[in-house]
């Protein structure tokens, strides 16, 4: 079964998924160019990424829908397992969001311009005056009431455990009195670890917990809420220990 899997997965998955992929980032850009770059950065990505996973054949299952309203701003912090973590995010969170991604992902042809046109932010860590802007960017971003989806790891895991937070993401809560939601995705590393490029079909789950709310003056205890964030999303995850 795995070999007759990966010669569907490369005749004829993959040349599905890269043509629906040009699509989607056709349709982002030139929407996004006309106007109303929330929607289109936001639903035809929906769509590719519940694409994605059902033409590999990936089962999904989503956990806590209840803990969130759709009219409120968030900032999401999710741990990050492999590549399939973007697509399980996108597709089945429910909630209108921007990325807080990599500035060198604008160099993936085709989907680096489509995040830009999106208004995705992007994180050029190259000097303090960059990081500035790039929080400034994202400032602008939440307060006209779009959440943020994070991984405060700064990149996937090797071997599926999870790594340390930055600071960053619990910042922004912070400035701007946003609630943190922490989100736990588990199944993603054994579909597809970071140096490989052949996917195990499989289950992945995505949990979202209840969101964690600013104190009455509006400003966090940035350890303690880092530290609730990663117990939380450990909570869910069978081989995470939680953070004294």
């Amino acid at each position: 079964m795995r070999i007759i899997y990966l010669i569907y997965q490369w005749i004829i998955a993959y040349p599905l998924i890269i043509v629906c992929t040009l699509i989607t980032c056709l349709f982002t850009i030139i929407g996004s160019a006309i106007g109303n770059r929330d929607f289109w950065g936001y639903y035809p990505p929906m769509l590719w990424s519940r694409f994605i996973c059902a033409v590999l054949f990936i089962r999904t299952e989503i956990k806590g829908k209840e803990n969130i309203d759709p009219k409120t701003s968030y900032v999401f912090v999710s741990n990050h397992q492999g590549a399939f973590d973007i697509f399980l995010v996108y597709g089945y969170l429910g909630h209108n969001f921007k990325w807080m991604m990599k500035k060198s992902l604008k160099k993936i042809p085709f989907v680096g311009t489509a995040c830009e046109y999106a208004g995705h932010i992007m994180v050029d860590r190259s000097s303090k005056a960059s990081i500035r802007q790039t929080m400034h960017n994202a400032e602008k971003t939440l307060r006209g009431g779009m959440s943020l989806v994070v991984f405060p790891e700064g990149t996937r895991c090797k071997n599926g455990r999870m790594q340390p937070f930055k600071r960053g993401a619990f910042m922004l809560a912070e400035e701007l009195s946003l609630p943190v939601v922490p989100l736990t995705i588990d199944g993603a590393f054994d579909l597809l670890p970071k140096d490989s490029i052949n996917v195990h079909p499989g289950k992945v789950t995505l949990t979202i917990h209840p969101p964690i709310t600013p104190p009455d003056n509006g400003k966090y205890d940035l350890d303690q809420l880092i530290k609730e964030s990663y117990n939380s999303i450990a909570s869910a995850l069978p081989h995470e220990t939680p953070i004294a």
